[in-house]
């Protein structure tokens, strides 16, 4: 008996780890620095596939997974290059944001400071889902 209860209670705390896993990945955003694209994904459903622009020659794109937002600004600007646009900015790393630009025509290809920037109107529907389900429910992963 005793064995069975440990059992259970060791099977009620996976269940209850996976749940929070879970709820940390309602949204995902899913960065390729290779391919310049990002894939957004809600409840485990593609939803959005946008171009972007990652880090140019000499500037770095962290690749690597995080679990929530840091924190959310609507009409940031960066306060480390010139005060330059950051709108619908969602920082999941440090000073590092996903975020909207005025810079159109470099999507899809490298040509930030190491943000990984979008269309400005893509930025505003993941922020607006991150607002939504959560800061952390938002997993963001940036790979090569």
């Amino acid at each position: 008996m005793r064995h069975f209860i440990i059992a259970f209670i060791s099977s009620a705390f996976a269940l209850c780890l996976g749940a929070q896993e879970a709820a940390a990945e309602r949204i995902i955003a899913r960065v390729s620095i290779s391919k310049q694209m990002m894939e957004v994904y809600h409840e485990g459903r593609k939803l959005y596939e946008w171009p972007v622009s990652t880090a140019r020659a000499g500037k770095v794109t962290p690749v690597g997974q995080w679990l929530g937002a840091q924190w959310l600004s609507k009409n940031h600007k960066s306060s480390l290059y010139n005060n330059a646009p950051m709108p619908y900015a969602i920082f999941y790393n440090g000073n590092y944001a996903i975020h909207g630009t005025n810079q159109v025509s470099k999507l899809g290809r490298p040509a930030s400071a190491g943000c990984v920037r979008l269309q400005t109107e893509n930025a505003r529907i993941l922020f607006d889902m991150v607002r939504f389900e959560g800061k952390q429910n938002l997993k963001v992963v940036v790979i090569n």
